[in-house]
């Protein structure tokens, strides 16, 4: 329970006592405190009055604190502080916090993670926490605040953030093509494709693209993750649609080889996807911002 308003006097008189306990004369808690000397005087003065009793000795120019007084500095300095760190921690909260993120593996891994060290630097009071979702979810039933998310289809009750848009390169092991890269884009179809479950139309897309209009029925082996279709490219078991920030190591090593063409910019994009009422979560927000900071410069927030 807080006492009476008498036992609360101003943080401001409060201050001025302290200051002079502290430091021993009125011009130096003047200078500390960006007041004038009659003003500090005039502080400690009401704080006697409200108090009811003597706080400081008056010799000509120059203010002692009583015994009791010094007593009661200490006591308002430990106070103080914990003011002081209250109101610290309070700012913090409101800039800082938890965020629970539903990231694609691969997207997260090779797009998002290395990214994340200067986030982490410009806001070391906001802990990030990751987990893996390949599909829509319903927020309501689950215990995230955001998630990355590829596609341009419609996410019911959300904002979202565009951060890439995907292009897409036909790779394979350089032992999957014996003569060299193919001239023509229609006798991909002759060779083992490998397919993502998440992308079921992306070959035909890109057949389509290349005028081969009749690629409707591709056969080939079906993945459900990006990781094991890389590594299924890496050992020769066919071609591989997949994007290009996940294969520019590969082919620059040599890995892997550009099968026919160049890249192409697919149907889909990434972005991060978080509900609408929690437009105004604190760390959310300083996340997105700072995304929006990473992504495509084409992009606008929110959608």
């Amino acid at each position: 329970m807080i006492g009476p308003r008498r036992f609360l006097p101003s943080i401001a008189s409060l201050r001025a006592l302290e200051a002079l306990d502290r430091l021993g004369s009125a011009s130096a808690v003047a200078d500390e405190l960006a007041l004038t000397q009659s003003a500090v005087s005039r502080q400690l003065q009401t704080l006697e009055k409200q108090l009811g009793t003597t706080l400081i000795i008056r010799e000509k120019k120059r203010m002692m604190l009583t015994g009791e007084a010094q007593k009661y500095a200490a006591d308002l300095r430990q106070a103080l502080g914990q003011i002081a760190q209250a109101s610290l921690q309070v700012q913090t909260r409101a800039t800082g916090g938890q965020l629970t993120l539903g990231i694609l593996p691969t997207f997260g891994m090779r797009w998002l993670v290395p990214r994340l060290p200067d986030f982490a630097q410009r806001h070391p009071d906001i802990t990030l926490n990751m987990s893996t979702r390949l599909v829509p979810f319903n927020f309501a039933e689950q215990s995230l605040d955001a998630a990355i998310h590829f596609g341009d289809s419609g996410w019911p009750g959300t904002h979202r953030l565009r951060l890439k848009t995907e292009q897409v390169i036909p790779v394979c092991a350089p032992s999957v093509l014996k003569t060299g890269p193919l001239h023509h884009a229609c006798d991909i179809a002759s060779l083992p494709l490998l397919h993502i479950e998440t992308r079921p139309r992306a070959w035909a897309q890109w057949l389509e693209s290349h005028g081969v209009m009749d690629a409707h029925s591709l056969g080939g082996t079906m993945y459900d993750q990006f990781s094991t279709i890389t590594q299924a490219a890496l050992h020769g078991l066919g071609v591989a649609l997949l994007p290009d920030y996940l294969v520019e190591q590969d082919i620059a090593a040599g890995r892997l080889v550009v099968a026919h063409g160049g890249p192409l910019r697919s149907l889909g994009a990434y972005y991060l996807v978080w509900p609408i009422n929690k437009d105004r979560d604190p760390a959310l927000r300083a996340f997105r911002d700072w995304l929006e900071g990473q992504a495509e410069d084409e992009d606008t927030l929110p959608r």
